[in-house]
């Protein structure tokens, strides 16, 4: 991971060819050292494939430094990554999902002080409170990338053929089921993270508390589970959404989900060739109970975050680095929006100028941007036992193995053993 290869760099002086060079032809050798460091992120082809070239653009830009990659798709990136953590063999710099702090720095002593870099990567880009997301046991162990939240996307093609307008409320949704459901489309759709979270935000509505408190503990008691489970079975029984089982992305291509929830990073993933079929989509408001602001119980997080590791041997070329991938027009010209909107004031700044903060994308995140009522995220939130536990157990509520009451009251026993619980 850590070595220093000898290169031999070559600066040839013409004096024909290169304005400033004396008049003697000369052939300048230097024998220079090499320090290669480390980077690994996640991502399907396009990301590895600009990230590539950014990289090679980096090298150009700083012949001393030789970046090894690694890459691969998010399973294998998350397994691969915790080993490397337990083993002490991380990357350089590395890529990060913002629940992995707490995962393997807790107290702030799993990844590098970037703080203590700051003459290298310019943190005056980031806004403090966003880099309070990356700090634990009061240092900067990550950086933010963008900003993410769940988000309700809307195919207005759709809902215009209705004669229908976007829905800001549960109670639109249900109406739109009503009118839409005989041709088999549904107004909403949601994976199992995504519903998870919608009904988490549906149940913090209605019992104006948030599912973590202060101290990492979970305040949803039984009752709270119950609302949760109801609500998901009438979405299902009314037709405003699919099984989780049965939701199917392609779904939106074909016209079967007139709107879905999805993160801020996901719009064009989920949408592009809609978009591109000439459908108008818009990022809609995040759907309350009638008369609430629109946001509230909903969580906003960063999209994804760079780390240096604790064990670096050259943390400055690290910092280096880093620097170039948050803040540096040259990476920001690669990678676009595709990471989410650019929290850098600098990258954003370049991405303005050349005329990239546009489309589905940047709407979605300028709804979350400019809603005061969302949340911070706790992380541990996304746990994926935690969802899949309480799907597991709705679902005996949804097909008849249990009451609501019976099926909550099991599901809040088993978090109770596995999980700290407010009192």
């Amino acid at each position: 991971m850590k070595k220093r290869i000898p290169a031999l760099a070559l600066t040839i002086c013409l004096a024909a060819e290169l304005a400033g060079c004396g008049e003697t032809q000369n052939v300048v050798v230097d024998q220079n050292v090499q320090t290669e460091i480390t980077l690994s992120w996640w991502g399907n082809d396009a990301r590895s494939e600009y990230t590539l070239e950014a990289i090679e653009e980096f090298e150009k830009l700083h012949p001393d430094i030789k970046v090894k990659c690694s890459y691969s798709e998010w399973s294998g990136y998350e397994a691969r990554n915790q080993v490397r953590m337990i083993s002490g063999t991380e990357t350089d710099v590395m890529q990060i999902n913002v629940n992995w702090l707490n995962q393997y720095s807790p107290e702030g002593d799993g990844y590098y002080d970037i703080s203590t870099l700051s003459d290298v990567v310019d943190l005056s880009n980031f806004p403090d409170d966003v880099l309070e997301y990356g700090i634990r046991g009061g240092k900067l162990n990550a950086v933010p990338i963008a900003m993410n939240a769940e988000t309700m996307y809307i195919n207005k093609t759709i809902y215009d053929s209705y004669g229908l307008a976007v829905p800001k409320t549960w109670d639109d949704l249900f109406e739109a089921a009503k009118i839409m459901s005989p041709d088999g489309v549904y107004p909403m759709a949601c994976a199992d993270k995504s519903m998870w979270l919608t009904l988490v935000a549906y149940a913090e509505q209605n019992n104006g508390k948030h599912f973590y408190n202060d101290n990492n503990e979970i305040t949803f008691k039984a009752e709270d589970f119950q609302l949760m489970m109801e609500f998901y079975k009438r979405l299902v029984d009314e037709k405003v959404v699919p099984l989780i089982e049965d939701y199917q992305r392609f779904n939106m291509q074909n016209g079967k989900y007139a709107g879905s929830v999805g993160w801020v990073s996901d719009a064009l993933n989920f949408y592009k060739n809609v978009i591109a079929d000439g459908q108008e989509v818009v990022a809609a408001d995040y759907p309350v109970i009638e008369g609430m602001p629109s946001g509230t119980g909903w969580y906003a997080k960063p999209a994804t975050l760079y780390a240096i590791s604790k064990n670096t041997e050259h943390p400055q070329e690290a910092a280096i680095l880093l620097d170039y991938m948050l803040n540096s027009s040259e990476m920001a010209k690669y990678q676009g929006v595709e990471k989410g909107i650019p929290i850098s004031a600098a990258a954003r700044d370049y991405l303005d100028e050349i005329g990239e903060l546009s489309g589905l994308q940047y709407e979605a995140s300028l709804v979350m941007e400019n809603n005061q009522y969302i949340s911070s995220m706790n992380s541990l939130i996304e746990n994926s036992t935690l969802f899949n536990d309480f799907i597991d157990a709705s679902n005996l509520y949804v097909f008849n193995k249990a009451t609501s009451e019976e099926a909550a009251q099991g599901l809040y026993e088993k978090y109770s053993e596995k999980y700290a619980m407010a009192q």
